[in-house]
């Protein structure tokens, strides 16, 4: 059997410098964690049958929701339900995130669109 190994999360982060293009850094239970990186505004929209879990580990996100928003910080998470429409937004230059969501979950959801990524890249 070979030994579980640690993920150091700075690493994955230094590894990559797009935005708003989740790798793949962990698996478990049909379950992908992701790193990201966001910078200004990703685009409306919802997922119909997963929920989302946004991990903040460097910087401030604001996530949107059509009836209000919440800011989440450094250390702090936030968790989008299925069927919620909401729009991150980074609020400063970058914001490092670690998100926990289905392997199914696709990053634009049911608006598709340019920024939809279906290729996930694997670090």
């Amino acid at each position: 059997m070979t030994l579980p190994r640690t993920v150091r999360l700075q690493d994955k982060f230094d590894a990559f410098s797009d935005h708003f293009s989740p790798k793949v850094i962990g698996e478990l239970n049909g379950q992908h964690v992701k790193a990201v990186k966001f910078s200004g505004e990703f685009i409306w929209h919802s997922h119909e049958h997963e929920d989302e879990l946004f991990l903040v580990t460097r910087g401030t996100l604001l996530m949107r929701f059509r009836d209000g928003e919440q800011r989440v910080g450094v250390g702090e998470f936030i968790i989008v339900p299925r069927g919620v429409e909401h729009l991150p937004v980074a609020l400063d230059d970058e914001v490092w995130i670690v998100l926990f969501e289905p392997a199914t979950t696709v990053n634009t959801g049911t608006a598709g669109g340019e920024r939809t990524v279906t290729d996930l890249e694997r670090l």
